[in-house]
């Protein structure tokens, strides 16, 4: 797990630019189901058929959080908007790189009195002496995504960017090699600009008409000082969300999930997050509708460079799903 981690958490992939993840992830997975197709908006959609009567889709999204150039100032100063949810705390002086693999720094300009940081007070530096030789090195509307290298803390966590939401993209490519013998139709979804408004899960729904959905994602790790959001820690299994603001999960999806948790003896977390959503709401308003839950990894310093999360959670989170399919 820890290297697929690190293979997939080093792809460029911000919301609309999911290729590149997209065909690694092809290239792990097509051995191991029945079908691979592509939709309009890049999801990537592949199809495992079982021996049941039931499609179970699972929702993860390949996008991470971005930052596009807006214009370019005659210094050669990048200037940015957000392309999902960016922190302006979180963002001071920090690598940043584009696609065609120019790198730089995401840094802040002095505030004068009164101001207050704001997505307008940032700015990129890629070593340019002008605004023509920025652009000659990018153009307006390239996205430029955090660029730290994942490094392992501690005996069994890691950090990096873009673990919201590849760690989950790794966790479904395992589930996708450890399907029990006897398993429900399975439409693993590995989905685009989720962090734009789950767009790429709205109309992978409605296409693949499962009977049921399941998303996979991070939750933010309440156990950091003076971080009274949820009562979810790092290290003591995963979580079975009960609602966000995108969702309320089924009450039977909650019950089958803490179940397979106890079957599976692995340990799990109830998850109550009063803010954000997953894929899980796009898919639970489809059509005419259906039951959804959401399973999370426990994740400290969501959105930004330095997310980190347990190996064991993912683990015991991988443990979890296989025993609800099983069911």
């Amino acid at each position: 797990m820890k290297d697929l981690l690190k293979q997939l958490t080093v792809l460029y992939g911000p919301s609309g630019r999911e290729h590149t993840v997209a065909d690694v992830i092809e290239s792990l997975v097509k051995d191991k189901v029945d079908s691979v197709r592509r939709d309009a908006l890049g999801n990537l959609i592949c199809e495992k058929k079982g021996t049941g009567a039931k499609r179970i889709m699972f929702a993860a999204h390949m996008d991470h959080i971005g930052l596009i150039v807006t214009h370019v100032e005659k210094e050669g100063w990048l200037r940015v908007s957000n392309v999902g949810g960016i922190n302006v705390n979180m963002s001071r002086a920090r690598r940043v790189k584009f696609m065609n693999g120019v790198q730089g720094v995401l840094y802040e300009q002095a505030l004068k009195a009164g101001e207050n940081s704001a997505l307008s007070t940032l700015f990129i530096d890629i070593g340019a002496k002008d605004e023509a030789e920025a652009l000659s090195m990018i153009e307006i509307g390239d996205i430029a995504v955090y660029a730290e290298p994942a490094f392992d803390v501690g005996k069994t966590r890691m950090v990096s960017p873009a673990m919201d939401n590849r760690s989950a993209c790794a966790l479904l490519i395992g589930l996708l090699s450890n399907l029990p013998e006897n398993h429900q139709s399975i439409v693993a979804v590995f989905t685009a600009q989720e962090e734009v408004g789950v767009r790429g899960a709205t109309v992978a729904a409605y296409s693949a008409q499962p009977d049921e959905g399941i998303a996979i994602d991070v939750t933010v790790a309440g156990d950091i000082p003076e971080l009274k959001l949820n009562a979810v820690k790092m290290g003591e299994g995963p979580a079975v969300k009960i609602k966000d603001t995108r969702s309320i999960s089924h009450p039977d999806v909650v019950k089958r999930m803490i179940d397979a948790a106890k079957r599976a003896g692995v340990p799990y977390q109830r998850e109550v997050l009063p803010y954000g959503g997953t894929d899980a709401g796009a898919m639970q308003l489809s059509r005419g509708g259906m039951p959804v839950g959401t399973l999370s990894i426990p994740c400290r310093y969501v959105h930004s460079a330095c997310e980190m999360i347990d190996l064991q959670d993912m683990e015991n989170g991988l443990k979890l799903l296989v025993e609800y399919i099983k069911a």
